[in-house]
């Protein structure tokens, strides 16, 4: 991947969701939500305050997160489909 965020922005690839319920019924892809969860593929340096100082990010590659459903940029890069959003807009890494 030959893309490198700015600034306090991340790039996120999306996880696959569930197509069968707990129950076992199958949910077709025209009528599944898109997935609140993902992992951070790429980082930028952080986000400067208001004297200069770069504060650096939160989170790290290999991460995997929570967003709101409409958080974020949409873009493809080699056939993948990609989120390009603000670190502020993530709301929680997912402990393992």
């Amino acid at each position: 991947m030959n893309l490198r965020p700015l600034h306090d922005r991340v790039i996120i690839k999306r996880l696959d969701q569930e197509t069968k319920t707990a129950s076992g019924i199958v949910i077709p892809d025209a009528a599944a939500e898109k997935p609140d969860q993902g992992e951070i593929l790429a980082v930028g340096a952080g986000k400067r305050d208001d004297s200069g100082k770069l504060n650096p990010p939160d989170v790290k590659v290999g991460d995997r997160v929570l967003f709101g459903k409409y958080a974020g940029q949409t873009v493809k890069v080699d056939g993948d489909e990609l989120l390009v959003m603000r670190e502020e807009d993530i709301m929680a890494v997912v402990q393992k």
